[in-house]
């Protein structure tokens, strides 16, 4: 039970976390995060969307996208993060289930579990969706270009493996 019980608050933290950025966790792949800063989870698709296109700037920037790799990237970071919007909503009831099933006078071990599972289900969801993402913006990039990503996002991010050097691309 000590395990579960591991399992269901790494879950809660899991899941608060990703309901302060989903709006943008999409983009948060491509390198949406600026100096350690997400968006707020009640950023409208609208600012979500502007603060997606201000972030992929820099991202060109930073891996030398071509125009023509920009005007393919884009319409993709921008399509997953529509898709992942709505995860937002759903990850902010969980929380809320999950605050209430621990604030009753007897802890409501059903509606955490219940919880739980749903997180898990859209922490799967997300990923795949993202995953997508990563595999579609990829083949639109050069191995180089590739490389400079990962770096980039490991930069942001504090490293693989805290301060583990990034594995080389292969070149195909």
């Amino acid at each position: 039970m000590k395990l579960l019980n591991r399992y269901t608050v790494a879950a809660f933290l899991a899941g608060a976390g990703m309901m302060a950025g989903i709006g943008v966790l999409a983009a948060q792949g491509m390198g949406a995060m600026s100096h350690g800063m997400m968006m707020d989870s009640s950023a409208t698709p609208a600012e979500v969307s502007a603060h997606v296109d201000h972030m992929l700037k820099h991202l060109y920037v930073e891996i030398d996208a071509t125009p023509a790799q920009q005007a393919q990237i884009g319409p993709l970071v921008q399509q997953a993060v529509t898709d992942l919007l709505p995860l937002r909503s759903q990850l902010r009831a969980d929380h809320d289930q999950f605050v209430t099933a621990l604030t009753q006078t007897t802890v409501d071990r059903n509606s955490l579990e219940t919880a739980r599972a749903t997180h898990l289900q859209l922490a799967d969801q997300a990923s795949k969706r993202i995953v997508q993402l990563l595999g579609d913006v990829g083949s639109v990039l050069t191995p180089t270009q590739r490389q400079a990503l990962v770096n980039h996002l490991q930069q942001l991010h504090g490293g693989a493996g805290h301060g583990a050097a990034a594995p080389a691309v292969p070149h195909s």
